[in-house]
């Protein structure tokens, strides 16, 4: 059913539940891996001119340890892409290019609490994507407690 899923991730909390699910997914249909990582580039732009260039260089290292801590926990070969621009937008040309079956995200990134059920970045997916989107919840601290007893 399911050949090709898409890993959006940003390195959060969320992201790596996203990735723990994902990953099942994929192994549960042999299904081939990619992870995908967004730099925003509305962070790059809002920021002072003196600062992108260190800020650039964090978010890209910011996307390297990301995509790796998905390798590492796969155990198989993951196809790995960094893409610049609104992370909505991206990830969803990304699905359509690598004709993904599914996609998967954490529901709360690095955004922080924002009031929005899904977060920003997994609301334009869903809307968007013209595959199945598989949305991972962020655990409170109480049920992150729950979980690990």
């Amino acid at each position: 059913m399911f050949d090709t899923v898409v890993i959006a991730t940003d390195g959060s909390e969320s992201a790596s539940r996203a990735v723990d699910v994902a990953l099942d997914v994929a192994t549960k249909f042999d299904a081939d891996v990619h992870a995908l990582y967004v730099v925003d580039r509305g962070d790059v732009a809002a920021s002072p001119d003196e600062l992108r260039k260190d800020l650039v260089d964090a978010l890209e290292s910011a996307a390297e340890d990301a995509l790796e801590d998905v390798s590492e926990r796969s155990g198989r070969s993951v196809t790995t892409a960094v893409r610049n621009g609104r992370p909505g937008a991206e990830i969803t040309q990304y699905v359509t290019e690598v004709d993904a079956d599914v996609v998967a995200l954490g529901t709360r990134g690095r955004h922080g609490d924002h009031g929005f059920v899904l977060g920003s970045v997994a609301e334009a997916v869903v809307r968007r994507c013209d595959r199945p989107v598989l949305t991972v919840r962020q655990l409170d601290a109480a049920e992150t407690e729950a979980q690990s007893v």
